[in-house]
């Protein structure tokens, strides 16, 4: 099974270095692709032409859903491939 892709805003980083869940282009892509999140989900956190493998957690600090990823992993590309567009 293919893991999911998911937008991700990686400038919205919490204190911790992980991405908040609770940007518009994030909240479309679980709408549309009937994602419900949970802790432990793995997901493809992707923006513009970055993208990086990322585990769904809930921050009760910030009352949100973040991702954690690994900042060193993060790939990048000139056209990332999304739902079958090219960016």
């Amino acid at each position: 099974m293919n893991t999911l892709r998911v937008f991700a805003d990686f400038h919205n980083a919490d204190t911790e270095g992980r991405l908040r869940l609770n940007c518009t282009g994030t909240i479309e892509d679980l709408a549309r692709q009937k994602i419900r999140l949970s802790d432990g989900l793995q997901l493809i956190f992707y923006s513009e032409d970055l993208e990086a493998d990322g585990v769904v957690q809930y921050s009760t600090e910030e009352n949100v859903w973040v991702a954690v990823i690994d900042w060193d992993e993060i790939r990048e590309g000139e056209n990332i491939l999304i739902q079958g567009v090219n960016l």
